[in-house]
């Protein structure tokens, strides 16, 4: 393939994500459910491309080369993701970060684990035995919706290689599910909250502009994008956080090979098990992130990293993964295994919605409805999902819920939601096998609700 077409390609990907934008302004439906337009804009590119256009017509509106180009696209834009995620963050010390963070953290780390429990157990005593599903189906609740489509499409080389690939495909559809779903029962949920006076502060009863809900900045109030940290006669200042974002990838890069060389001569070669070899690049250019903040903060004494720039970046990055992955989606698959993946999204939704009502009340030390509500979001429908319910729930941070959700990040996503639990759970459920996997998951959900509980009647003594 040449670079003209690759480079066609890219332009016409971002041409689907300016109508998509337009089409969320235009449509009221998409903008009451808080749909991101890079979503719409790849649901509309799934429509008109050869899964559904293809099928029914019998043509497709998307030239095969754009599918083919855009299709290698999500596996690349999550290491940019992940890379992002800590640079021009300070990193506080553990103890200031768990005394914040610490119960959100254990909610957290219950409904995550509390997910691959229940796959599992749907997986090896009803999707396997009745439908004869691969049992690392059991992994797809959590990757697909604590994980998100970044998370989802990024291990579909994973599931290539371990002889699953229909999971890439079943686990996106997952995550779109679980952003509609996160939306649509987080709003009801605050609804009920405001109702029944489970609210501290009560919610914002106001009715959003006709600008938010269109998604457009109002012109007086527009905050900017970023600030130039550097000369541009010296460098663009957009091309040195790119660099930065660069260096992160390349250090979790040589980390995995690392680890890969090391699986080889130790673990792997004492044991005949090999895992590293199946994990993805992204959790490890997330600490690849982590480095570079941390060299940074020590060495850079210009502060030439700033934050807004980076986000422009991941955000960029994050659109472009969606457009491209729900356009390359075969509905082909979800379609051959549908009761399989009703039966995952149903019971995806039914543990979450428990976990917030019935679990988090006994985790959470104050405001567990704002707490828990993020938490319930980012469960769902992935980081931004639970900052939207927490702004609809506390529009005016009278709460600690903004900030210790955003604490709780340093912790939560090195494990899951995309973490190294996350990247190596498949494998180790190759590897070991579900059944084992679904005691560990067990386990891994009850100790932290047991450690949360205490955590809570401590402070409740102390105060």
């Amino acid at each position: 393939m040449t670079a003209n077409a690759i480079g066609f390609a890219l332009l016409i990907l971002v041409i689907f994500l300016v109508i998509g934008k337009w089409i969320r302004v235009m449509v009221p439906l998409f903008q009451n459910l808080f749909l991101p337009s890079s979503l719409v804009a790849g649901l509309l590119a799934l429509l008109i491309g050869p899964e559904v256009f293809g099928k029914v017509f019998g043509f497709s509106v998307l030239d095969l080369e754009w599918l083919t180009v855009w299709a290698s696209l999500p596996g690349l834009m999550i290491n940019v993701v992940f890379a992002s995620l800590f640079i021009g963050k300070k990193i506080p010390n553990m103890k200031e970060i768990w005394y914040l963070a610490g119960p959100q953290v254990m909610s957290g780390y219950v409904i995550s684990f509390g997910q691959y429990a229940v796959g599992l157990g749907l997986a090896i005593f009803l999707l396997a035995p009745v439908f004869g599903v691969n049992p690392l189906a059991g992994a797809l609740i959590e990757i697909g919706f604590v994980g998100g489509h970044g998370t989802a499409a990024g291990m579909r080389q994973t599931f290539e290689l371990l002889d699953f690939p229909e999971g890439g495909d079943l686990a996106i559809g997952l995550a779109t599910v679980g952003v509609l779903a996160g939306v649509l029962i987080g709003i009801s949920l605050i609804n009920w909250g405001m109702r029944t006076g489970k609210l501290a502060h009560g919610a914002d009863k106001k009715e959003r502009t006709i600008l938010e809900r269109k998604g457009i900045a109002e012109l007086e109030v527009r905050e900017p994008a970023g600030f130039l940290s550097t000369r541009a006669e010296s460098i663009e200042p957009l091309s040195l956080h790119v660099g930065y974002i660069g260096v992160a990838i390349v250090i979790g890069f040589v980390l995995l090979q690392g680890l890969i060389q090391l699986e080889a001569l130790t673990w792997g070669a004492w044991t005949d098990m090999y895992l590293m070899t199946y994990v993805p690049l992204f959790p490890l250019a997330m600490v690849g992130g982590i480095v570079v903040q941390l060299v940074l903060s020590r060495v850079d004494p210009y502060a030439t990293v700033d934050r807004q720039l980076i986000n422009r970046v991941q955000g960029l990055s994050l659109d472009i993964l969606i457009v491209s992955a729900l356009a390359t989606l075969s509905l082909s698959v979800i379609g051959n295994h549908l009761p399989v993946f009703i039966i995952l999204s149903v019971g995806g939704i039914v543990w979450t919605v428990f976990a917030f009502l019935v679990l988090i009340p006994r985790l959470m030390p104050d405001y567990w409805f704002e707490r828990g509500i993020g938490d319930f979001g980012q469960s769902m429908g992935v980081t931004a999902t639970g900052l939207l319910l927490m702004r609809v729930a506390d529009p005016d941070q009278m709460t600690p819920a903004l900030s210790s959700f955003g604490y709780k990040q340093l912790l939560f996503e090195l494990l899951v939601g995309g973490g190294l639990f996350t990247a190596a759970s498949v494998p180790l459920i190759a590897q070991l096998g579900p059944e084992i996997m679904f005691v560990v998951s067990l386990i891994l959900t009850i100790i932290p609700l047991i450690v949360g509980v205490i955590m809570k009647h401590m402070r409740k003594k102390t105060s």
